[in-house]
C-alpha cells in the first residue's frame, strides 16, 4: 500500500533534504490515504492525480520554516493530515493534530499507526481545547485569516508563530484581519502553487481597540 513521487516532485523532496526512509513513510501515508477515500472524502477527488504535488509537497514546505528549536507544533483542523501529519512523519516535534471529525480522526490514528509516527491527536473543536502553549500553529484550507488567528492565538506560546497555508485570497484575508489584529507577516510563495502563498506570522496580537 505504497506508492512514490513523479520525478519533479521527487527533486523537490531532494531540495528539502527528505532522507529516503522518510520517504517511504510518506509513500505508506499517500498509499492508506488512497485506500480509505473509497470510503469516506479525505482529499477532493480531482486531487488524487496530483496528490503528492498538491498534498504531500504543498504540507512539505513548510518543514524548513519550523524553527530548530520548537517544542510544540499544533495543526489545527487536519483533515487528512495536511500539513500537521506530513510536518510529524519529516520530523516535528510534539505534534497535536486537531480534527474534530471522528471518521477523519480514525484515518489521522491509522496513518500515523502505519507510518510510526507518535503524534497527539485530539478529536474536538479548538475552541474547547484548553491553551496548547505551541511554538508553531499550522492550517491549511481552514477558514479565513480573522476567525483562523482567533483560533490559534490562544494555544501560543510566547514568541511562537503561526503558518498558514493560503490561496489567491490571501492580502484580503490580511486586510480583514488588520482591523482586529495587529500583524507583521512575512509572505512566501508557495512552492506547488503559483496563486498560493504561505503566510508566516510571528508576531500577533489583538488590536488596541480589541479586548
Amino acid at each position: 500500500m505504497s506508492e512514490r513521487p513523479d520525478r519533479a516532485t521527487q527533486a523537490a523532496f531532494d531540495q528539502l533534504a527528505v532522507s529516503r526512509e522518510t520517504l517511504e513513510r510518506l509513500a505508506a501515508y499517500a498509499g492508506l490515504l488512497r485506500h480509505w477515500q473509497t470510503r469516506i472524502n479525505l482529499v477532493g477527488p480531482d486531487t488524487l492525480a496530483s496528490l503528492w504535488q498538491r498534498h504531500m509537497l504543498d504540507s512539505a514546505q513548510l518543514w524548513p520554516l519550523v524553527p530548530a528549536g520548537a517544542r510544540r507544533l499544533v495543526d489545527l483542523g487536519s483533515g487528512a493530515g495536511f500539513p500537521g501529519l506530513v510536518l510529524a512523519i519529516l520530523g516535528a516535534p510534539d505534534v497535536h493534530l486537531v480534527e474534530s471529525d471522528a471518521r477523519k480522526g480514525a484515518f489521522l490514528r491509522e496513518a500515523a499507526r502505519v507510518t510510526a509516527t507518535p503524534i497527539t491527536l485530539l478529536t474536538r473543536r479548538v475552541e474547547q481545547i484548553p491553551p496548547l502553549a505551541a511554538d508553531v500553529i499550522t492550517a491549511r484550507a481552514l477558514a479565513p485569516l480573522p476567525r483562523l488567528l482567533a483560533w490559534a492565538v490562544p494555544h501560543l506560546a510566547p514568541g511562537g508563530q503561526c503558518l498558514f497555508l493560503k490561496g489567491r485570497g490571501a492580502e484580503d484575508e490580511l486586510t480583514a484581519a488588520a482591523k482586529d489584529w495587529k500583524i507583521a507577516p512575512r509572505r512566501i510563495p508557495s512552492l506547488t502553487d503559483p496563486d498560493g502563498t504561505i503566510l508566516q506570522l510571528c508576531e500577533v496580537c489583538r488590536g488596541p481597540d480589541q479586548p
